[in-house]
């Protein structure tokens, strides 16, 4: 029997189709840059890391310097990308790790640019251009910016790229325009004698959308893992799978009477005699309470109903009729068990969110199950 209460069951096997599928959609010489940050969208970074590699990615993003670090203790070589801000007393850090910063300001770059020199070293830094996004990154009218980070020593300008606000919509008027704005600056630096190695600007939804933004590099990452961006894009493009499953356990049943009240509040009240069955997972676990009394489960290959609250590390599942259930049984949150599945965008769905926050929310403590399949 599993020792574990809630876990996460990941076929590297399909993510490494996914790399592939997505690659054979991209030319050829296009990188691909595999999105890892927020451990990897749930699915464990370094585990995550090392199988995109392996399957064809070129480059990694993360959010944050500590993710970079914790790819390189890892033994993973691989250029990383911070996409997130760094405080300039890291600089001795990002030098070490030999991680490329993103840099969103000319002040930001003289900071880190006397941060660098004083460590010794010289950083490798992608610019970030703000075309609409309202995020992070230089104006549209940069160009004497990029000028002064250009001459700034301790930094080398590796890379330049923006971000798209809309390219998951039907309506990709805006994300047009921002590629627009983009291309203008990209033509006028070309004009004034800079030839930045690696531009890029197409995200997950970009990649099918709007291909003409693939540029030298593209920047996956919901798709890796076997989602789309947005109901919005066509799923025929590039034909992905979910890698994860998430699973739990009975850990007690029993059958109650009709008009029996279950959970916190006591407001979910059987409407007859049935058995209810706790799982051992909660909101401790990253079940979104949203959930509670109208998300399902599967468990024997059918679909239960959540019966009243979800509490922290238990849920109560309502199982009708079902017979043979024993303690112990598997139990899946979302995903396949024998023909009946539970989508992760189902649960979004359901509490009003995306696909991408339901991955990411489920703790790092949660144990993670890796197979190739």
């Amino acid at each position: 029997m599993n020792s574990q209460s809630a876990w996460a069951e990941i076929n590297l096997g399909i993510i490494a189709r996914n790399v592939q599928a997505i690659q054979r959609f991209i030319k050829s010489d296009t990188r691909l840059m595999a999105v890892v940050k927020s451990n990897a969208y749930g699915h464990g970074i370094i585990e995550i890391a090392e199988c995109v590699l392996d399957s064809g990615a070129d480059v990694l993003g993360v959010a944050r310097i500590s993710e970079g670090i914790r790819l390189r203790k890892a033994g993973i070589n691989a250029p990383v990308l911070i996409f997130g801000f760094t405080p300039p007393s890291l600089a001795g850090e990002l030098i070490k790790y030999n991680l490329t910063q993103t840099v969103h300001s000319c002040d930001a770059a003289k900071e880190l640019s006397k941060a660098a020199n004083t460590a010794g070293g010289k950083i490798n830094v992608h610019i970030k251009i703000d075309t609409g996004m309202g995020r992070l990154g230089l104006f549209s009218d940069c160009i004497d910016e990029f000028k002064v980070i250009s001459r700034l020593s301790g930094l080398h300008i590796e890379g330049i790229y923006t971000h798209f606000a809309t390219a998951d919509s039907n309506d990709r008027t805006y994300a047009n325009k921002q590629f627009n704005v983009f291309n203008d600056i990209l033509n006028t630096l070309h004009a004034e004698g800079f030839d930045v190695p690696v531009k890029h600007a197409a995200n997950s939804a970009a990649i099918i959308t709007m291909p003409e933004t693939h540029l030298d590099m593209v920047r996956c990452g919901i798709m890796i893992y076997g989602l789309y961006p947005s109901p919005d894009i066509k799923k025929n493009s590039i034909i992905v799978k979910p890698a994860m499953t998430f699973k739990t356990k009975v850990i007690y049943l029993k059958k109650v009477p009709a008009n029996s009240m279950i959970s916190y509040g006591a407001f979910y009240k059987t409407k007859k005699q049935t058995n209810i069955i706790t799982v051992s997972a909660g909101y401790g676990d990253g079940l979104n309470r949203l959930l509670s009394s109208c998300g399902h489960m599967l468990i024997h290959g059918q679909r239960v109903k959540i019966a009243g609250r979800i509490c922290m590390d238990m849920t109560m599942l309502d199982a009708g009729n079902i017979s043979g259930i024993n303690q112990g049984d598997e139990v899946v949150i979302f995903g396949d068990q024998g023909e009946a599945f539970i989508s992760v965008d189902e649960i979004a769905a359901i509490t009003d969110t995306i696909n991408y926050e339901v991955l990411t929310s489920i703790p790092q403590n949660v144990y993670r199950k890796y197979y190739n399949a």
